[in-house]
């Protein structure tokens, strides 16, 4: 059964609050990270992140942000997708999404911090690890990079 999905940078305060029930649903309650820590200073409107929401329907059931991180840097933070609908490719066409608005905004190059777990996900993608784990809200991480390709 094939699904379809809109991805959409948000442009609303409906659209925040849809992205924000997402990652409440997998981040607060899913994996219990603390919400002050989940939603955080790079939430309000003012800081330049750019917000992505995904829609089945009118249910929201993935997002993300993408924020500056230096220059040509931007930090890929807070994919979450709705664990009714993983596994589907969504996790995957929301980072396709954020990579055509990264290199809109001339990022050369994508930081994340990936949940370890989540590591082989963004290695498919073309992301390389960096470091060493470290732990972030009780979760073990890996930081990743990824060139873009125009750049």
């Amino acid at each position: 059964m094939n699904k379809t999905y809109q991805i959409q940078t948000v442009q609303s305060e409906k659209e925040m609050a849809d992205a924000l029930s997402v990652r409440r649903a997998v981040f607060i309650v899913e994996q219990e990270v603390p919400e002050d820590l989940e939603i955080d200073e790079h939430d309000q409107v003012s800081s330049g992140t750019v917000h992505f929401v995904a829609y089945e329907g009118e249910t929201p059931v993935g997002a993300s942000r993408l924020r500056p991180y230096a220059p040509g840097v931007g930090k890929v933070e807070r994919v979450a997708v709705t664990k009714s609908e993983r596994g589907t490719g969504l996790g995957r066409m929301i980072m396709q999404a954020m990579e055509e608005v990264a290199f809109k905004h001339n990022y050369t190059t994508l930081k994340l911090n990936a949940q370890t777990h989540a590591q082989r996900f963004y290695e498919k993608l073309g992301y390389e690890p960096h470091g060493d784990i470290f732990d972030e809200a009780g979760i073990e991480h890996i930081a990743m990079v990824k060139k873009l390709h125009n750049a």
